[in-house]
């Protein structure tokens, strides 16, 4: 964006903002981990928040800046200004806009992840590179945040008789329209009461933008309803856990880079490039898209989650899977990394899968031969005759792939990655020592 038309953006805010009586504008933005931060000014304020940023006490966000170094200033982003639709509007209306994060002197702080993402994609951008994302979120709904009991027992697709969750989701759907948030599918998922709405396909800092609110509207309407949703990767044994599968494609202007008509699926040298660079890197970058301990205990076979370094057409036990290609639709070709989880930092996991696929470009590397059959049911010595590897194990195992790869810091900076790396290995340590309630009914009764 020229500096014309973000000043454009500012003077339209300002016109909107008195339109539609905005009362408070809350300025969002995410810490390292991809929790939603926020604080709000009033409207008077906005022409001041514009001009010179919004200044605030950053030493108590997590991976932004020492204690010592604790002033820093929120700089909104005009471009996403939205009123937020479950707030009043008659008068005195709320929106909200997402913010870029700076020292005091304009400089952009190290810990903010949306200025990462930032960073990666204008690396592209200067080979002429659009990175675009899509990707579907699942989720579960509960009666709280303490009692994960389903309130369905739908399967994929089933269309459940009018009930609590049907009318969660088609509120949220309609909040995120409101927000100017496309949403192309929404569907019940596989495991009781888990559920699934799918975000029109855009540029990957606007989709991390969505995802953000997204993941914000499907809690907030939950919570309004007396209700809870959680985007915990497996917050139930013995049924699927929740993904966050990732569409992803580069153009180059308005030209898909990953078709070619002349492949057998469809996928240009850059296309497979990008899916050996994937795979190269994919245990390493778990750990940013796949960060907590849970996550583990969903990324095992069994229950629909890819565990292994493959990729194929229509296989969905693969870890890459390319979505057939259908004729006169050269801009949907694309490929689908299926391992995040919903409850990643969305600004980060962009950034990571940006650089994996980036470093098979511009290596030139060749993807291994593409695996159309089930790997879950394959043996063990059947995989290891075919060289098929597996993602991490625990998030300890992906922190410790994660620390030595020179693609993830680079990815992510030296600062965030030292942050993250930090935090995450205090998360391990906290739960290898914690005495849990399985350890309790198992062991107590007979040691």
């Amino acid at each position: 964006m020229t500096s014309n038309d973000r000043d454009q953006a500012k003077e339209y805010v300002l016109k909107k903002a008195k339109e539609l009586d905005v009362k408070f504008i809350r300025l969002w933005f995410p810490d390292i981990l991809g929790f939603l931060k926020s604080f709000a000014i009033t409207v008077e304020e906005l022409e001041t928040a514009f001009a010179r940023g919004m200044g605030f006490d950053g030493s108590s966000i997590e991976g932004f800046v020492r204690i010592d170094e604790s002033d820093m200033v929120a700089h909104p982003d005009p471009t996403t200004f939205q009123i937020l639709p479950w707030r009043p509007k008659e008068r005195h209306s709320v929106a909200r806009m997402l913010c870029d994060i700076t020292w005091p002197g304009g400089k952009p702080i190290a810990g903010d992840s949306r200025q990462v993402l930032k960073q990666n994609l204008q690396k592209i951008a200067e080979k002429g590179y659009t990175f675009y994302v899509g990707p579907e979120l699942e989720y579960f709904y509960f009666p709280s945040s303490t009692e994960p009991k389903p309130l369905d027992n739908g399967g994929y697709f089933d269309n459940t008789p009018e009930d609590i969750a049907t009318d969660l989701r088609r509120q949220t759907i309609l909040y995120l329209e409101e927000m100017g948030i496309g949403v192309e599918y929404s569907h019940h998922e596989v495991a009781p009461s888990q559920h699934e709405i799918d975000l029109h396909y855009t540029d990957a800092l606007s989709m991390a933008d969505s995802v953000m609110t997204h993941r914000a509207v499907v809690k907030q309407v939950a919570q309004m309803n007396g209700k809870y949703a959680t985007f915990m990767p497996k917050p139930l044994p013995g049924v699927n856990g929740s993904g966050m599968h990732c569409h992803m494609s580069l153009f180059k202007g308005k030209k898909n880079a990953f078709f070619s008509a002349d492949d057998k699926f469809n996928l240009s040298p850059e296309a497979r490039s990008f899916v050996a660079g994937l795979l190269k890197h994919a245990s390493a970058i778990t750990a940013v898209t796949s960060q907590w301990v849970n996550s583990y205990k969903r990324l095992v076979p069994g229950y629909e989650a890819p565990v292994y370094l493959t990729w194929a057409r229509r296989n969905r036990s693969d870890l890459i899977r390319v979505p057939e290609y259908q004729p006169g639709r050269e801009d949907a070709t694309r490929v689908e990394y299926r391992s995040p989880d919903p409850a990643c930092n969305p600004y980060l996991t962009f950034s990571v899968l940006l650089a994996a696929g980036m470093d098979g470009i511009e290596k030139g590397l060749e993807p291994p031969l593409p695996v159309e059959q089930n790997v879950f049911e394959m043996s063990e010595e059947e995989r290891r005759t075919r060289g098929i590897g597996t993602l991490p194990g625990s998030l300890w195992e992906a922190v410790c792939l994660a620390e030595k790869s020179e693609v993830v810091r680079t990815a992510l900076g030296d600062h965030v990655f030292n942050s993250f790396i930090a935090n995450k290995k205090i998360e391990w340590d906290r739960y290898r020592t914690y005495v849990t309630d399985f350890e309790i009914s198992r062991y107590l009764p007979i040691l």
